[in-house]
């Protein structure tokens, strides 16, 4: 029988100062002022039409993402949070986490967000090689990224994430693992290690950067682990690592398959009704300007059909080590266990699942090929 999940709110910030060549996020290049009041009064007015949508939940974990959210002005930021607070929307230990660019972080944004509630940082580093940072696009140096750190760590931040890129243009495992040790070196609690790849509608798929070939990449995976492993974190996820209990609170809320409500330009979101049972996805206009004029949310929304829900259900929970329980899959799903058994045994037999009781993990041949293992439960 399906049952309620944990509920969790993403928001969209969708402007950035100027737009990186991999980046195919729904942000848009800053060309005047952004107007954040008017943009704070929609993202309210949004909220407001998926308050049913609650079914009696207050919120796990908030993700404000972009997009660049810290070019925002703490004030118009803060009127978000009165709102919330207002109309007691947030657990008291929920997770709250803004991503931040180290070149658009005024030092007191820190102390303002920390009285916001917000109690977590996502730092878009990407790498420590000034080089790179440019080859990639970004704004920042490697100086802004210490300046950050310390701006953070001294408003009180002890829970913040480093977003990390490897296999970037002309890398070299040297290069890899000097990003990682610098990054290790910052003592950060969380760490999102992550693959540059070409996506289409990019700068990049246009003019494609000279790569690392796959052995090379090979080499900076299986080095840039090793590493990581000295530090004690844990690979909870294919491109995150935690340290102790820190791992993504609003990520595994995804990867999980709970609900989440999604407000802001282009943002998704993805609910179930208990009544029903009927598990559907909504989104929003994606353009900023086209969001700002819009009367009435969401702007699209469609069902999951139950046919689908297996192989949406493993596209997100196989992305996690630990991989799901019987009970997992059916009080997400509302379907029996037995109703996948064709593709489990598939997924057993070849090796890419392995069976513990009643709990189905992806194994080191799973995990590699995983792409394969999600695809089995592909509708017929």
């Amino acid at each position: 029988m399906i049952q309620l999940p944990t509920l969790s709110l993403y928001i969209h910030f969708p402007w950035c100062v100027k737009k990186c060549p991999y980046c195919d996020f729904n942000s848009h290049q800053l060309k005047s002022n952004i107007p954040a009041p008017e943009y704070i009064s929609a993202l309210i007015q949004d909220f407001k039409t998926h308050i049913t949508e609650l079914q009696g939940r207050q919120f796990h974990s908030i993700f404000l993402g972009g997009g660049t959210p810290s070019l925002f002005p703490s004030k118009d930021m803060a009127k978000l949070f009165e709102f919330f607070d207002k109309n007691n929307l947030i657990q008291p230990q929920a997770e709250i986490t803004i991503e931040a660019n180290p070149a658009t972080i005024e030092h007191g944004k820190f102390t303002d967000y920390k009285a916001m509630g917000i109690n977590r940082i996502s730092l878009g580093v990407q790498s420590f090689q000034n080089d790179k940072l440019k080859a990639l696009g970004r704004i920042h140096n490697n100086q802004d990224v210490y300046q950050a750190i310390t701006s953070l760590t001294n408003a009180g931040f002890t829970n913040f994430n480093i977003d990390l890129m490897h296999g970037l243009p002309n890398q070299s495992p040297q290069d890899a693992v000097f990003d990682l040790q610098s990054a290790l070196e910052l003592n950060p609690t969380h760490l999102s290690w992550y693959q540059l790849t070409i996506e289409p509608n990019t700068a990049f798929a246009v003019k494609p950067p000279n790569l690392p070939d796959e052995d090379t990449l090979g080499v900076i995976e299986e080095q840039g682990k090793a590493l990581i492993q000295q530090y004690d974190f844990l690979q909870y996820e294919v491109s995150a690592f935690a340290k102790d209990a820190c791992q993504a609170a609003h990520n595994l809320n995804y990867w999980r398959f709970g609900d989440y409500i999604g407000i802001g330009a282009g943002a998704h979101g993805k609910i179930t009704d208990l009544t029903t049972g009927v598990i559907k996805r909504h989104w929003k206009r994606k353009h900023p300007s086209l969001y700002l004029a819009e009367k009435t949310f969401p702007y699209g929304q469609s069902i999951i059909d139950k046919t689908s829900l297996p192989y949406e259900f493993m596209l997100n929970i196989l992305r996690l080590h630990e991989g799901f329980s019987t009970r997992q899959f059916e009080s997400a799903t509302g379907l029996k266990i037995t109703e996948i058994k064709a593709p489990l045994k598939k997924a057993l037999d070849k090796g890419l699942l392995v069976q513990q009781n009643e709990c189905y993990i992806p194994s080191k041949l799973g995990r590699t090929f995983l792409n394969d293992l999600i695809n089995l439960f592909l509708p017929d």
